[in-house]
């Protein structure tokens, strides 16, 4: 990605500095993130290896227990960047900086994406396992919901605002995130409910053991991994295109003040 524009005002660290860019300079990537794009290459082969041949299928669900490698970790994810962007939401109400807007409307923009996958691969297990593709189950109502909440967080801030209007609008449904990601989390506890309970994350002994075990591990630490990447990038796409924006009205004001000297 790159951009005209011959400097940027350095908002994201509240420094107000006028940084200067070469024609073409500017982008999302760097050695860091090439390095980190590697890293979640070699973690998604292994990922695949362990979930497709080395783990082996289950005794109640058969081969239809390997989506469980994707369907759980894409959930996971999904989560803690809500998560991400609840807790920069209600920092950004705290210090009113371009950074922790710009890392909250990364989250959950990534959020929406996962909640979206989350209920894609949520749905060929249920056609796998329980014969039908969707319920109106508690669990999936829920995720539905929070997913239409993801979209009117993304809505909002594409509402014409000024940056401090926008950050307060977004940051207030930020918050909400959590409320219902709790919600979604305990409805196949406070509610009768198809959906499965805990395998992994409870008290008790987990329901699964050896390469299984592993490879659901893995799949969560490569699904980590993955958000890390992306968030980088998707952060860096919004502060340029908040300084574009910024610098685009700056130079159509200093236009029109030079048509009005020439008159």
């Amino acid at each position: 990605m790159t951009t005209q524009i011959d400097t940027v005002t350095d908002r994201a660290t509240g420094s107000g500095a006028k940084v200067p860019v070469a024609d073409g300079d500017l982008g999302t990537g760097s050695r860091r993130t090439q390095v980190l794009g590697f890293v979640c290459l070699a973690a998604v082969a292994l990922w695949g290896f362990l979930g497709l041949v080395a783990s082996p299928p289950d005794e109640v669900q058969g081969e239809a227990v390997r989506l469980m490698y994707v369907h759980v970790p894409v959930v996971t994810v999904a989560y803690l960047a809500s998560f991400i962007g609840a807790l920069a939401s209600g920092v950004w109400l705290w210090r009113k900086t371009q950074w922790w807007d710009l890392v909250a409307a990364a989250a959950v923009e990534l959020a929406a994406v996962f909640t979206a996958a989350t209920l894609v691969t949520g749905a060929i297990w249920g056609g796998a396992a329980w014969g039908t593709y969707w319920v109106w189950d508690a669990r999936l109502t829920s995720t539905a919901l929070l997913f239409l909440l993801q979209l009117g967080y993304l809505a909002v801030r594409r509402i014409p605002a000024t940056s401090e209007v926008r950050g307060k609008r977004s940051a207030i449904l930020g918050l909400l995130l959590v409320p219902n990601i709790i919600i979604v989390n305990q409805s196949v506890t406070w509610w009768r409910s198809i959906h499965q309970d805990a395998t992994v994350f409870k008290l008790s002994p987990p329901n699964i053991h050896g390469v299984q075990y592993f490879a659901f591990f893995w799949s969560l630490i490569t699904g980590a991994l993955i958000l890390l990447w992306l968030m980088v990038h998707r952060f860096r796409v919004g502060y340029l295109q908040d300084q574009v924006d910024e610098h685009g009205l700056d130079l159509a004001i200093a236009e029109r003040r030079a048509e009005g000297e020439t008159r």
